[in-house]
């Protein structure tokens, strides 16, 4: 026990010891001023400091520098000094910045921010294009904290979760850093390579910082933090800010630094408020502090994130640039609430590299060798911004016990406490876990899917799980069966699956299935059982049509080159009618009936709607994501989609031996598919597919195609990329050739946040135009008006749209009401 306390206590004085030149810096009140930023002048070498004031720079030889010390609302300080050996100390006093209105000709005709910001968003795009290219060495660290963490969640314990909190359940909930070399080309090239990565508590892990995650260029017209957010110098920011000039001031080169309140026209709006510092006569950003809540950026955790950026002039260069930059957030959601900080810290940057767009592949993030293997030793060296007490005492409690919480006795305790069983379980579910082995199963509760239908009426399943986990790169072995057991037809069928993928960077997945199943005439299963039961039970409209399919399947799927995905499986079916079985209902209308389960005719009462036969079906189908880039971890790769180009699917199908030659059938399809950001003016999305049939004049009505219709007046999805939310479900179903057609465009606030009243709720207006054409059919349109984001607070997942359908002229109209959070319960 000594021998492990003298350990600790040598390891916290190793983190507090090295430096080369560090010291603290305060105000006049010796007050620590956190994110100062320090480098030598006339470079960018530098750093910030800590919470608590402290900064370290390290620097690569013994000479004499000009150290300056630059923090906003403080006059900037310069110190000489000669340094002949380290470690060297040098602390700091920073006195409040005299900002004036003196030296301003204030114009009564105009306001003098007005003239200000009007230069600089004049001169946004030259800024923006000043630097074609780049490399830079990058230095990010993020901290999360929670405070007053319930001791419970829906349940589940979370002392096994969270470690280190203190005595009102407060304490660091994530800590990660990393050091990376960057490379940038104009307008959009930006490549990262992270040469050091610590996770807090996880030796192995990987920290999720990374420089393209936190490039806000404020250049750029709109920022994307969540949505899109309208720069303070957009070119059209007069439309959502106003400004106010709250004074001036010379920095160290003698710039005049013009101090602008940025000001919402409309609260609501996708806009920024705080304070911009704008360089006279070069209109450049100096520094900004902008913050934006979580309600405007439409976050719903978020309460309200800040962004300081600091920049800097070289001389040698004749550029400014940004050298630091801080995202302070707090977050409050069921029951759970923080904050945190994300440093950023850029150096050493060389304005003059051999860089082409051939420098440049589709690799975005790469990690060099035993990146996250890196000693204290080497952290010490090169960390530019030193931790706090906080940070330390987390590095040292997590890690210290990282190896006692992933021993088999420690793990082996945990699952004891959690796989108790308990009588509740029986009704709600239970899961099984071995953490040391790394797997688990259990079963899920019975309720979670109960429902009714008029084939087999009340019915529910009863779905198994196991899961063996093979390391950490999520290679895995997984097995279900599911059961269900309908009432009234007095049934029992269940099916079983196994999965196993081979390794995270092409996603191999070989999938071995087989059972029998109820199954909806469309695969797309447009109808959702829960919004069925209700409608069955409630208004007697049994939309749900079902047929019995007993399968065995294969399949397999793999990335066979970056960004172009194969899908396969060959299937066994044996296809079986059914009829109703029941005609329960609790309101039962003397004037309105069940329809049959054909879906072709709703009066074949008790008729099989097809002959029963087999059939062997084949399926290849590919994804092509245009443009995608993606990560590269160790043994892991995460393919980040190119919202610049549309991802295009290709897929044909066959259908062959079948128990009756008419059966057969060949399709070819392809569907095309994007969504894009224009700006302020919202997002666009759109989804076109086309499909012909050969051979397929009598096949089964199951082989279809079948356009997603709507009877219920209820939305399960965010988006109607992939419905029509006026069309009976099986009245456009056909084996020719067709054409579907699907866009919205949500405005994000443009329209609504200008009429008075209404842009104090946040809500977002949607419009919508769909159409289906096919062979023998008159075309069929639907257009569609909505407002999405409704809800309470941070609770939004409501939808309501107007749709009017025409096929030939008017048919009818509806308002749907959007539950999107159905789509997560189902």
């Amino acid at each position: 026990m000594t021998k492990n306390l003298l350990t600790l206590f040598f390891v916290f004085l190793s983190f507090q010891a090295f430096s080369q030149l560090k010291g603290r810096i305060t105000d006049q009140n010796n007050s620590p001023l956190p994110f100062v930023n320090v480098y030598i002048e006339n470079s960018f070498t530098g750093t910030t400091s800590n919470d608590e004031g402290y900064y370290e720079l390290n620097l690569s030889k013994p000479d004499t520098y000009t150290i300056v010390f630059q923090f906003l609302g403080y006059k900037t300080v310069k110190k000489e000094v000669e340094i002949t050996q380290f470690p060297y100390q040098l602390n700091a006093t920073l006195s409040e910045e005299q900002i004036s209105l003196n030296e301003v000709v204030i114009n009564a005709d105009e306001n003098p921010a007005d003239i200000i910001m009007k230069k600089a968003i004049a001169s946004r795009k030259a800024n923006l294009e000043k630097i074609n290219a780049f490399k830079a060495d990058f230095y990010s660290r993020g901290l999360i904290r929670i405070k007053n963490a319930p001791e419970k969640f829906f349940g589940q314990e979370m002392d096994d979760f969270l470690i280190g909190l203190d005595s009102t359940r407060s304490g660091i909930l994530y800590l990660s850093e990393t050091i990376s070399e960057i490379e940038y080309l104009r307008p959009n090239k930006l490549k990262e390579k992270i040469i050091a990565s610590k996770v807090s508590g996880d030796n192995n892990g990987f920290s999720f910082n990374t420089a393209s995650d936190v490039d806000f260029n404020f250049y750029n017209n709109t920022v994307e933090l969540g949505n899109q957010i309208i720069s303070p110098i957009a070119d059209y920011a007069f439309n959502y800010y106003k400004y106010k000039l709250e004074g001036v001031f010379y920095d160290d080169k003698g710039n005049l630094i013009n101090k602008i309140k940025v000001i919402p026209r409309r609260e609501n709006d996708r806009i920024f408020s705080g304070t911009i510092y704008i360089v006279d006569n070069q209109w450049t950003i100096y520094a900004l502090e902008l913050d934006i809540t979580g309600i405007q950026a439409q976050i719903p955790p978020a309460e309200v994130i800040t962004i300081t950026q600091n920049f800097s002039y070289s001389d040698k260069d004749q550029l400014w640039v940004i050298i630091s930059q801080g995202i302070d957030f707090s977050y409050s959601m069921f029951g759970f609430k923080g904050d945190g900080r994300y440093t950023a810290v850029y150096s050493n940057y060389n304005f003059t590299p051999e860089l082409t767009k051939k420098s440049f592949g589709k690799e975005i993030l790469s990690f060099a060798n035993e990146a996250n293997k890196k000693d204290s030793t080497y952290w010490k060296s090169i960390r530019p911004v030193p931790l706090t007490d906080e940070e330390i005492s987390d590095y040292l409690i997590k890690d210290s016990i990282q190896t006692v919480r992933e021993s088999k006795p420690y793990l082996d305790s945990i699952d004891a406490k959690n796989n108790h069983f308990k009588l509740r379980n029986i009704v709600f579910g239970y899961s099984h876990r071995n953490s040391f082995e790394d797997w688990s199963m259990g079963y899920s509760s019975p309720l979670s899917d109960f429902q009714f239908n008029t084939v087999q009426g009340y019915n529910s399943k009863l779905n198994f799980y196991y899961r063996k986990n093979e390391d950490e790169f999520r290679r895995y072995f997984s097995a279900n069966a599911t059961f269900q057991y309908g009432v009234s037809d007095e049934r029992l069928r269940a099916t079983a699956s196994f999965r196993y993928k081979f390794n995270n960077i092409s996603k191999p997945f070989l999938t071995l299935s087989g059972g029998v199943q109820t199954q909806q005439f469309n695969e797309a299963q447009p109808i959702s059982p829960l919004v069925n039961s209700v409608s069955s039970l409630f208004f007697e409209n049994n939309y749900l049509k079902l047929y019995d399919k007993s399968f065995a399947e294969v399949g397999y799927s793999q990335e066979i080159s970056n960004g172009i995905n194969l899908y396969s499986n060959l299937a066994y079916e044996r296809r079986k009618a059914l009829v109703n079985t029941t005609d329960q209902v609790f309101l039962n209308d003397q004037n309105d009936i069940y329809s049959s389960n054909n879906p072709r005719n709703p009066n074949a009462f008790g008729i099989p709607a097809f002959d029963t036969h087999h059939i062997l079906k084949f399926n290849l189908n590919a994804r092509f994501n245009f443009g995608q880039d993606y990560l590269s971890y160790p043994d892991s790769k995460v393919n980040i989609p190119n919202s610049s180009y549309p991802t295009l699917f290709v897929g044909y199908e066959k259908g062959f031996s079948a128990s009756e030659n008419q059966y057969n059938f060949d399709q070819v399809k392809v569907r095309l598919t994007q969504r894009f950001n224009i700006g302020n003016k919202g997002d666009f999305k759109y989804n076109v597919k086309a499909g012909t049939f050969f051979n397929a004049d009598d096949i089964g009505f199951m082989d279809y195609y079948h356009p997603n219709g709507n009877q219920t007046h209820i939305g399960t999805s965010s988006t109607y990329l992939n419905v029509f939310n006026n069309l009976p479900y099986y009245a456009l179903s056909t084996n020719n050739s067709y054409l579907e057609m699907h866009a919205e465009h949500d405005f994000k606030g443009l329209i609504l946040s200008r009429v008075p009243l209404i842009n104090k709720l946040n809500y977002n207006l949607v419009i919508g135009a769909h159409a289906f054409s096919t062979e023998h059919q008159k075309p069929y349109q639907e257009f569609s008006i909505g407002i999405d984001n409704i809800g309470f607070k941070k609770f939004r997942f409501l939808r309501v749209d107007y749709v009017r359908s025409y096929q030939n002229g008017y048919q009818g109209d509806a308002v749907i009401f959007g539950l999107k959070f159905l789509n997560i319960i189902e």
